[in-house]
């Protein structure tokens, strides 16, 4: 009996970009706000269901900002929910934003930069979701 085999790939259409920081959550999106003149909300949190092998979907937390002209949606997401990570090859990283549909390199550059300048910002960088093993939670 011939066997068929059906292979897809997960459209990947967003960057990501890793921060690290020990404020908690609204204070960053506070502090980026603040700095690069975004305007984070605080919206339902994102429920995703990391055990697969259990029914309750884990928590995080989730803040959106929409840039209107390029109709660009950024999602500040935290890692860290009550039971467990994200993305768990990734435990460095305490939040992460998404950037989704098109945005310019060179705004893209003028963000990891600025969030670079908040003195209370340990670390961003640019990361290739396609290197990330547990993608899939990053989908919604």
């Amino acid at each position: 009996m011939n066997k068929k085999l059906l292979k897809f790939e997960i459209d990947l259409d967003f960057v990501l970009i890793a921060v690290t920081s020990a404020q908690k959550d609204y204070r960053i999106c506070y502090l980026i706000n603040k700095y690069l003149n975004f305007n984070f909300v605080r919206v339902d949190d994102l429920e995703v269901n990391i055990y697969h092998n259990s029914a309750e979907p884990v928590a995080f937390s989730m803040y959106e900002y929409f840039w209107e002209a390029s109709e660009t949606a950024f999602y500040f997401i935290a890692n860290r929910g009550m039971d467990g990570l994200l993305i768990p090859e990734m435990r460095e990283a305490d939040y992460f934003l998404m950037i989704k549909n098109y945005i310019d390199d060179d705004d893209l550059n003028d963000i990891v930069n600025g969030l670079n300048r908040i003195p209370e910002i340990v670390a961003a960088i640019k990361i290739d979701p396609k290197k990330i093993k547990s993608r899939e939670n990053l989908l919604f």
